[in-house]
């Protein structure tokens, strides 16, 4: 006698089905006409948010560079190992600034007279441009926004280094 009614083969045939079509609807979707949550700008809008969003990244850049200023003023010893760390922040603020000339920043504040706490504020310093960068590629358009998340990995990278340079050095 042959079986009537569901099946366990029929119910996963009509299971994956199902699963395929709603993976399809999904991937289907065309996010280009709601922006992604976004909304749409237009080109001249695009172009002064990108402005300003490299200006903003070029500012950060600066405020960390005066501070590794500072912390080479407060403790020349530190100059050595500071100067390759300076010279990629002072490459980022090219990147992002499009080569064109910022003003520069006023100076963080004073220092720590003890080199590992002034270490430790610098690395505090490039966490915060790290997370200023990040928090830029929210609103970024594609190609700034991997230019953003290269130089906020490299400030972290940065945070990292100054940690651990930090945790070495004598006070």
């Amino acid at each position: 006698m042959r079986r009537t009614g569901t099946t366990r083969r029929g119910a996963l045939t009509a299971t994956g089905a199902l699963a395929l079509g709603a993976v399809l609807t999904g991937c289907g979707e065309d996010d280009k006409g709601t922006g992604a949550g976004r909304p749409v700008l237009t080109e001249a809008e695009a172009v002064r948010a990108g402005k300003a969003l490299r200006r903003a990244a070029a500012h950060t850049g600066a405020l960390a560079l005066a501070h590794y200023d500072l912390v080479t003023e407060a403790h020349p010893d530190a100059a050595a190992g500071l100067a390759p760390l300076r010279a990629a922040v002072r490459q980022h603020i090219g990147a992002v600034s499009a080569g064109r000339a910022q003003p520069p920043a006023a100076a963080p504040g004073p220092v720590s007279t003890d080199r590992p706490t002034a270490l430790k504020e610098l690395a505090a310093a490039e966490r915060r441009r790290a997370d200023a960068h990040a928090e830029a590629l929210l609103t970024a358009e594609p190609e700034l926004a991997r230019l953003l998340a290269s130089v906020a990995a490299g400030a972290a990278a940065h945070a990292y280094l100054l940690t651990e340079l930090a945790k070495e050095t004598p006070s």
